[in-house]
């Protein structure tokens, strides 16, 4: 009550907001400029679980903007030395380090254990694996950047909300765009970005406020004129994470969606012996017909569900569009399930379809 009881106080959040900030689960990738407020705040706030992802050991150079860390930590991995200084501020918490690389092969495990994800890194090639395991694994991700004595801030894949490949569909040519160890940052303006981003965390957790979702906060800290832009939303960027172009999977310019993720009519697929029609929409979507043998197995419920496809039938997932039915065949061939289709047509079809035949 002592630690937290400004929070309590306030009618907006009380003894329940607090409950939900310590049953959260957080995770901050990159323990940098940016994510040294975002920890700290998360920290004091008592959000119960905070995972940090970093490779990098503190340097001199960091202490100008990274006030996390001290002279103490200099040589020590970051995630490390951040978790020794948060559980000093607040030692009721949970503090998991991570002290290795995000790649794609442990972006997905390791935020399928977290609420949401928060990216403080400064770097093209990480903030779209980032973007792109947020979508695949459905977590809303926070996210933050600078540049000199400017910053930005948004909120994607919130609640089915824009992602960063909304904003920026392609990356940048590599050293196209120059980090600050080249450039040079004013040394107060991650503790305005990552204070903004921790923000973020907070509304989401506690359902207060205006998120940021579908629009991008522009901060100048010479001016300290703010401005926000609107960012709408692109179907058209999950095809580029799931056809394993740009970085995800990592895959060359040959690889392309058909060859990873099957598709298949559903005019064919009713001429195949055995099958399971499985609906990966929202359970309220519409529209949806009761007695035929179709499995309602929501996207976002898939990965903990998985157990529920049958390895057996060949698998035919659909939903309104065909973005999330690829996903969700992306889901099963991770979990080694590969006889699965994702629907060339949208549930409409489909369900006429079946009505007719």
């Amino acid at each position: 009550m002592n630690r937290y009881n400004r929070h309590i106080i306030l009618s907006e959040i009380g003894q329940i907001g607090q409950d939900k900030l310590f049953n959260s689960k957080v995770m901050v990738v990159g323990a940098g400029g940016l994510g040294c407020p975002v920890l700290q705040y998360l920290t004091a706030a008592g959000v119960g679980t905070i995972g940090i992802v970093d490779f990098d050991v503190v340097e001199e150079s960091n202490l100008q903007r990274q006030v996390l860390y001290g002279t103490s930590s200099l040589g020590m991995n970051k995630a490390v030395a951040a978790k020794e200084r948060l559980l000093d501020l607040n030692n009721t918490i949970t503090v998991n380090a991570y002290p290795i690389r995000l790649t794609h092969d442990n972006a997905l495990d390791l935020f399928n254990n977290y609420d949401i994800i928060v990216d403080g890194t400064d770097n093209f090639t990480t903030r779209y694996l980032i973007n792109d395991a947020s979508v695949i694994t459905n977590k809303p991700l926070v996210f933050g950047a600078i540049y000199k004595f400017e910053g930005q801030i948004a909120v994607f894949n919130h609640k089915n909300g824009p992602s960063y490949r909304c904003l920026f569909p392609n990356p940048p040519k590599k050293d196209r765009v120059p980090n600050c160890s080249e450039i040079g940052v004013l040394g107060v303006l991650p503790g305005i970005v990552g204070s903004f981003q921790a923000n973020e965390v907070l509304k989401i957790i506690l359902g207060l406020g205006d998120v940021l979702s579908g629009k991008l906060l522009c901060y100048n800290a010479l001016s300290n004129v703010t401005s926000i832009l609107a960012i709408n939303k692109s179907e058209v960027e999950i095809d580029k994470i799931i056809s394993g172009k740009d970085n995800f999977t990592n895959a060359n310019e040959n690889f392309n969606c058909e060859t990873l993720i099957p598709e298949i009519s559903i005019e064919e697929a009713v001429k195949k012996p055995n099958i399971q029609l499985i609906d990966v929409r929202e359970i309220d979507e519409e529209p949806k017909v009761e007695g035929l043998n179709i499995l309602q197995l929501p996207l976002q419920e898939l990965e903990n569900n998985i157990d529920r496809i049958d390895t057996n039938v060949e698998n035919i997932f659909f939903c309104q569009a065909g973005i999330r039915s690829k996903i969700a065949v992306y889901v099963a061939q991770r979990h080694h399930i590969n006889n699965c289709y994702s629907s060339k047509d949208g549930a409409e079809k489909i369900l006429d379809h079946l009505l007719k035949t």
